[in-house]
């Protein structure tokens, strides 16, 4: 257990570091998975940007998103950390969760425009991302999700699907493995890129049939591309000098 957990938290801290660095994530948002052999817990860092995490900021919390252990004196969590346990408790088959902020989508997220996959690695989008707004329960708020209520309502909202946008603050995503979550993060937000290019050209829109991004989403999360893509940004954080702290991963 100890060995998979240093494991967990290390390769917790490059899909971090990923995602700032593919320019996903700035200095506001938050990535976490759920405990390699507890299910009742996940894993996230302090309230850090996701840029400089280290294995060693990442702390274990119930889905009731309250720390197993008293965090060290100076050391807070993150606001939003409801977010990653409501979505735990609702969703059994998610096993990471991402929220961010980036601008891609932040056009879809004010104007409620329906997010499609227009190419295949934008499959992972799923078939609907759905909407939720804060204000339909709960009226003006901060527009952070900070209460469980909220949460839980979120939560709903996200569904059986993997990406959820929140209207006027971000996006959610959803996945079955860190690595999944990593990929999904990255190729949905290149997705919203390439419809607004799309939209601002003026021409109209080819989205893939739902066969199409069924089986294009199923191909894109086989072992073979998954590990090719985490390989790949692995060692784009290594040239850059920005790769963590630790243990090198172990071989997939």
């Amino acid at each position: 257990m100890a060995d998979s957990l240093a494991q967990a938290r290390h390769d917790l801290a490059i899909a971090n570091r990923i995602v700032s660095h593919e320019g996903i994530i700035d200095a506001f948002g938050h990535v976490s998975m759920r405990h390699p052999t507890n299910p009742d817990r996940y894993l996230i860092s302090r309230s850090r940007s996701p840029e400089v995490v280290e294995a060693s900021d990442i702390y274990e919390y119930t889905l009731d998103s309250e720390p197993v252990k008293p965090l060290p004196k100076g050391i807070r969590g993150y606001g939003e950390l409801v977010i990653h346990g409501e979505i735990y408790k609702a969703r059994p088959d998610v096993n990471a969760v991402a929220h961010h902020h980036g601008m891609a989508f932040l056009p879809f997220c004010n104007t409620g425009t329906e997010l499609k996959a227009l190419y295949h690695m934008g499959a992972q989008i799923g078939t609907k991302v759905p909407f939720w707004d804060s204000r339909g329960e709960f009226g003006d708020t901060c527009l952070l999700v900070l209460k469980p209520e909220e949460g839980r309502s979120l939560a709903k909202a996200l569904g059986p699907n993997w990406l959820v946008l929140m209207r006027r603050h971000g996006v959610t995503v959803a996945a079955k493995t860190l690595q999944n979550l990593v990929f999904r993060t990255i190729y949905s937000y290149r997705n919203a890129e390439l419809q607004l290019l799309t939209q601002a050209q003026g021409m109209s829109l080819s989205p893939l049939t739902p066969g199409e991004a069924r089986m294009a989403m199923d191909r894109n999360l086989e072992a073979r591309p998954q590990a090719r893509a985490w390989e790949y940004w692995s060692v784009r954080l290594k040239k850059a000098g920005e790769y963590p702290k630790g243990k090198t991963a172990k071989k997939r």
